[in-house]
């Protein structure tokens, strides 16, 4: 029993700090509402439409801007308080899903209106996404918890994913998808109110060059930097063959299990109870020794779950899958997270955080218009089928590139005391 206790304590070990503290129990409210408006808004766009090419539009249109932003936004966040920057990040998020909350509620809501908000949110994303990754180290005063705490905000992320989805099925069959968009409104205020309690230290002050000057400086070194290099290209190819199958899913749900919002809510609620464990699991690791190689291989059995799925008939079988799905993804996004916040220099940590944020984001609307596109003309299971054979051979090649990553990234951490 002691030993569990602590074992358990050990995994929460980066709430001892006040700040972050505040910001988990913020978010972990606040993340509920996003996921319902997440499940809602793929669900309303394909109730309007009955098309996979326009889920695959409005997706496009919510990640796209990070595609643009993003790089600009880290040089940003390098300059600016990151605690102001999420301040405003979330009034404005706020403000979208109210609107959207006024428009479904009213009847008048169309495909241009979810386009047009939807869009608007992916601009507010795109700087909110890499001052939140950055701030983190800010509210953690001990960098032996920094990896605990990235690990935590992956779970934290995934519970939301969790009961979100499975929330917001059971209010769009009960009263429709503007509900949960009004109650995503109302939770940003929890994380607003969890930002403005915290005690933060002034940010060192930086001399601003310019910002393409900034921008070209950040991006030679991510690419000058082969663990940073490697980490980026898998997860941007992951993002751009893999996730694009969270288009489809309403296309499964309703077309191949022949079910409805529940059956949505239920696929995407599996996603995130395998990505929600797969958190914990990382949280409650002693040591980020084999994080590469776990990304290697999640990387794999992330692929070959998404084409077992695309076979499947069976909601059961299904939901299985989706679990695999969801533990795979979030073993390869957070651990690559991880090993980047530890060995990324500090005045680079912005730009570094906002090209993570590109390659996780940025690369998936490009994935989810060629996803939609192609399901509509193949289908989505053979669509699926596709990517999940490109997940693989993405594997395979980071494998290739493992040993060399080691022998850098070693001696570094040696350095930092991070290993012995």
């Amino acid at each position: 029993m002691d030993s569990s206790s602590s074992r358990l304590g050990f995994a929460f070990r980066a709430l001892r700090h006040r700040n972050y503290r505040l910001f988990f129990g913020g978010q972990s409210l606040s993340l509920i509402g996003t996921w319902m408006t997440q499940v809602a808004s793929s669900w309303l766009v394909y109730r309007l439409t009955n098309s996979a090419l326009l889920l695959g539009l409005v997706t496009f249109s919510g990640q796209v801007p990070a595609l643009i932003l993003t790089p600009f936004a880290g040089v940003w966040v390098d300059r600016w308080d990151r605690r102001t920057v999420l301040k405003v990040t979330q009034v404005l998020a706020m403000l979208e899903s109210l609107a959207l909350a006024v428009l479904v509620l009213s009847g008048s809501v169309n495909i241009w209106h979810i386009l047009g908000l939807t869009m608007f949110q992916g601009v507010v994303n795109a700087f909110d996404i890499p001052a939140r990754q950055t701030f983190v180290v800010e509210m953690i005063e001990d960098r032996a918890d920094l990896p605990n705490a990235i690990a935590l905000n992956s779970s934290m992320m995934n519970g939301a994913r969790l009961i979100g989805p499975s929330i917001a099925g059971g209010v769009i069959a009960v009263a429709g998808e503007g509900y949960c968009f009004l109650i995503d409104g109302i939770s940003y205020i929890a994380v607003i109110a969890s930002l403005m309690l915290m005690k933060t230290k002034p940010g060192i002050p930086r001399i601003h060059e310019n910002l393409f000057h900034e921008l070209k400086a950040g991006w030679r070194y991510v690419m000058g930097y082969d663990p940073i290099r490697s980490i980026l290209a898998l997860i941007a190819f992951i993002s751009l063959v893999g996730l694009p199958y969270t288009v489809l899913l309403p296309v499964f749900a309703s077309a191949i299990l022949h079910g409805g919002p529940h059956t949505f809510g239920f696929l995407t609620g599996a996603t995130g109870l395998g990505a929600f464990i797969s958190a914990i699991a990382l949280a409650m690791r002693k040591s980020i020794v084999g994080l590469g190689k776990r990304m290697a291989i999640t990387s794999l059995t992330f692929g070959a779950a998404l084409i077992a799925f695309a076979f499947s008939h069976s909601f059961w079988l299904s939901m299985v899958l989706m679990l695999l799905v969801g533990f795979s993804m979030m073993q390869v996004v957070a651990s690559g997270n991880t090993i980047l916040q530890t060995i990324v220099d500090e005045d680079k940590r912005g730009r570094v955080m906002s090209f993570y944020t590109l390659a996780f984001i940025g690369a998936a609307p490009i994935g989810s218009l060629f996803a939609g596109a192609l399901a509509n003309r193949i289908g989505a299971p053979p669509t699926v089928i596709v990517c999940g054979l490109s997940c693989i051979i993405a594997s395979l090649w980071f494998f290739s590139r493992l040993e060399n990553i080691r022998r850098i990234v070693r001696p570094l951490y040696i350095e930092r005391g991070i290993l012995p």
